[in-house]
């Protein structure tokens, strides 16, 4: 189940402030009600909550593409089928296939996010497929592909054991599965001032949905699930911006701002101007980026 208390970094005052929330989100049953997690995360990356996502690849594609990098920095895919897990925009499947993938099956939660994979051509497009799916409950045979990954995705997964389980099931006994996590510092200096200037009484009771995890919670976590000879990397590095809005307008597409399924349209719009015009007035320009991926095999 989805964990209560907030598991990534932020300033104190809003780490109690969202954490006394969270504890009344339990209490309101809204921190375990699963199906409308996902239904949140969803309206975001379909676009329903706000317009910011239509922006995704405009002002966030580079860092995905660097996360995707790191995430697959030696792994060897060559001849495999790939299943890519919560697939955004496709920039994990279509480096497996320049890697060598035989072919790669992109699967999201998001038509849009699907749509817009489509947009791209690797090099044989007749190796590049799509599918909506739910990362928990994937719609395939048991040990359908040879390799299966989840890259920066992981962290919106509201049962993060199942998913992983469910990815070890549709892998081929001796397969590869590999996972980009969110670690702790994911994006904080941008939820913390998000959290700051929200307008509170739209999220009183709401646990925002996304669970960022350290390495040794998220290796143990894979040991747990049948995983075998499990490793592990994480880098963080810092990216700048020209400007506090420019950096709002970034992190705004890349999460879609799914949250803003709590409010009506126009207070959303209203709420995310005010605190665009906070990020600029503060000097908010620069923001972390915290990657680990973890990775083992399945048991032959």
């Amino acid at each position: 189940m989805p964990s209560v208390f907030w598991t990534g970094r932020l300033s104190f005052p809003m780490w109690l402030l969202v954490n006394v929330n969270n504890a009344l989100a339990l209490v309101m049953g809204q921190a375990t009600d699963v199906p409308a997690m996902k239904a949140r995360i969803r309206s975001g990356y379909e676009g329903w909550s706000s317009q910011h996502v239509q922006r995704y690849d405009e002002l966030g594609l580079h860092l995905q593409e660097r996360s995707a990098e790191f995430q697959l920095r030696d792994m060897e895919l060559a001849g495999k089928s790939v299943l890519d897990v919560g697939c955004g925009t496709g920039v994990l499947a279509l480096m497996a296939l320049e890697a060598g993938a035989r072919e790669a099956l992109c699967g999201d939660i998001a038509k849009l996010m699907i749509d817009e994979a489509k947009l791209k051509t690797p090099t044989r497009n007749d190796s590049y497929r799509f599918c909506q799916l739910d990362g928990e409950e994937l719609p395939f045979e048991d040990g359908s592909f040879d390799v299966c990954l989840s890259g920066m995705t992981f962290g919106l997964f509201p049962n993060q054991r199942k998913a992983l389980g469910d990815m070890l099931r549709v892998t081929r006994p001796g397969g590869l599965v590999c996972i980009g996590a969110h670690g702790p510092e994911h994006y904080w200096e941008a939820i913390d001032g998000c959290f700051r200037y929200i307008e509170k009484r739209r999220i009183l009771g709401y646990r925002l949905e996304f669970w960022p995890r350290g390495e040794a919670y998220l290796r143990r976590m894979a040991s747990a699930c049948g995983l075998d000879d499990v490793h592990s990397r994480r880098e963080v590095w810092r990216t700048r911006f020209p400007s506090g809005g420019a950096m709002y307008d970034f992190f705004a597409a890349i999460s879609a701002s799914w949250w803003y399924s709590k409010f009506p349209p126009r207070e959303a719009q209203r709420d995310s101007e005010r605190t665009r015009a906070f990020f600029d007035r503060n000097g908010m320009t620069t923001i972390t980026d915290d990657v680990i991926a973890v990775w083992g095999w399945k048991a032959r």
